[in-house]
């Protein structure tokens, strides 16, 4: 733990603030309010958006008439799991003895934005007549079924026009140390609840029966084995993966009628909807089945290739710590699948990701004031 004496730095302080407020998705606890504060205290135009359940917000400095370079995120975090299991409590953030920042949120995603808060306080500071705006999309609502936030701000957004040329989502992007990965586009998620009816029957007459586990198995086998596309040059093969099965009454002697497969496709841009879709059904038909499919597109795939908001973020990652960054697609999904749809450049960039979701979440502390650098060298290169 922190000793009193030691003085934290300002993203550290505003860090420990927002992870001392325990904002269980879709619960903000009063994080955006603290970030709203700060600022308007700096003249950011500030526009809550309470949706349904959830909080967001969108706010903005700066002219019209230039480049918009927009900073997104969630105040949200998952639950912590068993309060014993943890080796500080959750919502302490504390620093330890190794100089990790402990808590539920600092490496997702509250690290994150009190870097941007800081950086973008000092950028405005020395740059208070910069080219065109910094704005901020802020939800409560990442972590749950994102129905109601990032998604929908888009939505509002989108109505008015809004122009949104480059986001930097603060997502724990980094594999090892901080900035070594970027992600510059996230693959798609389709998944699909296929639903196999047989006939139910007893396990000693099956003639009399038709078992779907067994018409179903060589369809299933076929689709785990099928070729779906090679990928390119930012995206790996679309995969296939079934998740879950269930058949069955329970009774050992009764062939069920009926079969539930959950699978997910997560496709690279070589691939469309419609285009996995047709090619399942062409295989559970070829299979003869009697089948019912309920469809549900999470996100579609999208793709930030080089260019200015790349070799900004790039740039400015080399000049603060040296090192060069990989840009990667890998990982699940992000808010930056709704930002994308606008035409807009997007990049995840954020500290190590090597904790996320699990009990005793933590960072390293000084990787946070490194961030908090780089972010703002990445508004000086684009906005100065």
């Amino acid at each position: 733990m922190t000793a009193p004496s030691t003085p934290l730095t300002p993203t550290l302080e505003l860090a420990c603030d927002l992870i001392r407020r325990p904002s269980v998705t879709p619960v903000d606890e009063g994080c955006q309010e603290l970030m709203m504060r700060r600022l308007a205290a700096i003249g950011f135009a500030l526009e809550p958006m309470r949706i349904e359940d959830v909080d967001n917000f969108w706010a903005s400095h700066g002219q019209d008439d230039g480049p918009v370079l927009c900073f997104a995120g969630h105040t949200d975090v998952v639950p912590t799991g068993p309060l014993q299991a943890w080796q500080h409590q959750p919502f302490d953030a504390l620093i330890d003895a190794d100089g990790m920042l402990c808590g539920r949120g600092a490496a997702d995603m509250k690290g994150s934005l009190a870097s941007m808060i800081i950086a973008v306080e000092r950028f405005v500071a020395e740059y208070p007549l910069h080219k065109g705006r910094i704005a901020f999309l802020i939800t409560s609502d990442e972590e749950g079924p994102a129905h109601h936030g990032t998604k929908a701000v888009v939505e509002r957004l989108r109505a008015r026009n809004e122009r949104l040329d480059w986001c930097i989502v603060g997502e724990p992007s980094s594999t090892t140390l901080v900035g070594d990965v970027v992600k510059n586009g996230r693959r798609g998620s389709l998944g699909a609840t296929l639903t196999v009816r047989g006939k139910q029957g007893h396990v000693a007459y099956p003639h009399l029966a038709k078992n779907p586990i067994h018409l179903a198995a060589p369809a299933l086998a076929e689709l785990a084995a099928e070729h779906w596309d090679a990928g390119n040059a930012f995206f790996p093969p679309t995969s296939f993966q079934v998740s879950n099965l269930n058949a069955g009454t329970g009774a050992t002697n009764v062939i069920p009628g009926e079969l539930k497969a959950v699978f997910n496709f997560r496709f690279s841009t070589e691939s469309t909807v419609e285009g996995l879709q047709q090619r399942v059904n062409a295989i559970l038909d070829k299979h003869g089945l009697d089948y019912h499919i309920d469809w549900a597109l999470s996100g579609l795939p999208f793709l930030t290739e080089p260019g200015a908001l790349l070799d900004a973020v790039a740039a400015s990652i080399r000049s603060v710590t040296g090192r060069e960054t990989t840009p990667s697609t890998s990982g699940g999904t992000s808010d930056g699948r709704f930002i994308a749809t606008l035409g807009t450049q997007v990049v995840e960039l954020g500290p190590v990701n090597a904790t996320i979701h699990q009990i005793d979440e933590r960072v390293l502390a000084s990787d946070l004031d490194v961030l908090t650098e780089i972010y703002y060298q990445t508004l000086v290169k684009l906005l100065a």
